[in-house]
């Protein structure tokens, strides 16, 4: 076990025992420069091994990893660096200018530290009395996420170690991963999914990590097969951009045994072509504050229930609730999701009013509206703060979004309510056209009166070359909303009824 490799970031690797035997040393080190158990190291850093050494050492010594975003604008980052408070903040060197810029909109700036060829063992600064090592508790944090909310100031969510273990276990009896599996992870380590899904579970077995920056679609499909990967994780769009690449139909994928899907629902054209090169899709919702696992689709359902969400992973518990009474629903129902087990999130750091908003008598209130058939397969409908009224009638994004993702012509879709003076709300439609395709917004609508209500087809549809998103890749709404309320100022609105 300690000679096989544990993690291989862009071809530089590391063996079990190298990981265990550099953590260790980290750990140590920050211990002995006098960093205390509880305090916090924020992250500036593509995936990268430096970063698993790090987490490591951080759960060796009781301390929190708080990976931040390179995506982010200076002032967001100063923003979440105050929220997070930490006591060093290590930043790649390709990232310097944005931290820079970031510290310098901050009234006390974070102490900082390079990891250099050696790790950041070398740069390391010190911070007062060296602090023994002592056994760490369960509920002590181990990983902060700022959620990737569209909207309002950004949140921290705090994962325990018992948060992180009790999700990764409940992964592993859906998902199975063995010592001989060889897990690609692609989704960006400052976001959940970058840890607990597959990556941690990865190496609580012993398989393999390749670690990739960034999303080529050239060259995931070549790492694929070169790498025999065995097992990825991906959002919707990732699969989208690998099935559009003109050598998908080609590349050697005889080694991927299953990918798993989240972030959004996977749209069935998608879920066919994946499964016609023989890639078994398991899909799954979640959100960081539910460690993200919540529910779980098996392969075997993906065609026959496309669009749902699946059933709880063990270790979950959920409830249908009335949104405006807060009552349990039974049966079919449509509602909030409510959520609960040993994965929900501590809280959110620093924040006791958000965290009492979403922990009520032990239930994570996830805000995300749920329809449960009688089979007890759960479909998420939309956020409830998305839903829109048009004419008195409630209007789902989501559930337009995927009408028009059913249109040959459409690649990518979002959807967002505006104001209306007569309807009071209208939907504002923002589309992809496939490369290769053509059509207008007339066509557009005659689809979807053939499948929705008159009163859910948009007044406007934008056709723009991509779908703003956020680093969870979901549709940056609040920016979509800005652009169609301005855009409706200058163009007038056209009926859709």
């Amino acid at each position: 076990m300690p000679e096989r490799t544990a993690v291989d970031d862009r071809g530089v690797t590391l063996t079990y025992g190298e990981l265990e035997a550099r953590a260790a040393a980290l750990a140590a080190a920050l211990l002995g420069a006098g960093y205390r158990p509880g305090e916090r190291i924020a992250t500036l850093t593509g995936n990268s091994a430096d970063q698993v050494v790090l987490f490591f050492a951080c759960a060796k010594a009781g301390l929190a990893l708080v990976p931040l975003s390179w995506r982010l604008a200076p002032r967001e980052l100063a923003e979440q660096l105050e929220i997070a408070g930490p006591v060093l903040f290590v930043v790649e060197p390709e990232h310097e200018a944005l931290a820079r810029a970031a510290a310098a909109l901050m009234p006390v700036r974070p102490s900082t530290a390079e990891p250099g060829r050696g790790g950041i063992e070398r740069s390391l600064p010190p911070r007062g009395e060296p602090v023994p090592r002592t056994a760490v508790a369960d509920d002590a944090p181990l990983l902060i996420v700022f959620t990737s909310g569209t909207e309002g100031r950004p949140k921290a969510a705090v994962l325990t170690h018992a948060n992180c273990f009790w999700t990764n276990l409940s992964f592993s009896r859906t998902v199975e991963v063995s010592r001989e599996d060889v897990v690609l992870c692609v989704m960006p380590q400052f976001h959940v999914g970058g840890w607990n899904i597959l990556a941690l579970l990865a190496w609580w077995t012993g398989s393999t990590v390749v670690l990739e920056r960034g999303f080529d679609a050239a060259r995931i499909l070549k790492l694929i097969a070169q790498r025999r990967v065995t097992t990825m994780m991906g959002v919707p769009a990732h699969y989208l951009m690998l099935s559009q690449h003109p050598g998908f139909g080609e590349a050697d994928l005889t080694s991927l045994r299953r990918a798993v899907v989240g972030g959004a629902p996977m749209p069935a054209p998608l879920l066919r072509t994946w499964h016609a090169r023989g890639v078994a899709l398991t899909q799954g919702y979640g959100l960081t504050e539910a460690g993200p696992n919540v529910l779980c689709l098996a392969p075997e359902e993906a065609l026959r229930r496309v669009g749902s969400a699946g059933t709880p992973y063990p270790h979950v518990d959920i409830a249908v609730a009335d949104p405006t009474t807060g009552a349990v629903l039974d049966g079919p129902a449509r509602g909030e999701l409510w959520v609960r087990g040993p994965g929900v999130f501590a809280g959110y750091l620093d924040d006791p009013a958000a965290t009492a908003r979403v922990l009520v008598d032990g239930w994570l209130r996830t805000g995300d509206v749920v329809e449960r058939d009688a089979e007890g397969f759960l479909r998420v409908v939309d956020r409830l703060k998305d839903l829109y009224i048009s004419g008195g009638e409630n209007v789902s994004p989501s559930e337009v979004e995927q009408a028009l993702l059913a249109h040959p012509a459409v690649a990518d879709a979002a959807v967002v309510g505006v104001p209306d003076e007569r309807w009071g709300e209208a939907g504002a439609a923002f589309v992809v056209v496939r490369p290769g395709c053509a059509t207008d917004a007339e066509e557009l609508r005659e689809h979807l009166r053939g499948v929705l209500a008159r009163f859910k087809v948009p007044r406007s549809i934008e056709f723009v070359a991509e779908i703003p998103r956020t680093g969870l890749h979901k549709a940056a709404r609040a920016r979509l909303r800005a652009r169609a309320e301005s855009r409706a100022l200058r163009v007038p609105g056209e009926g859709a009824r």
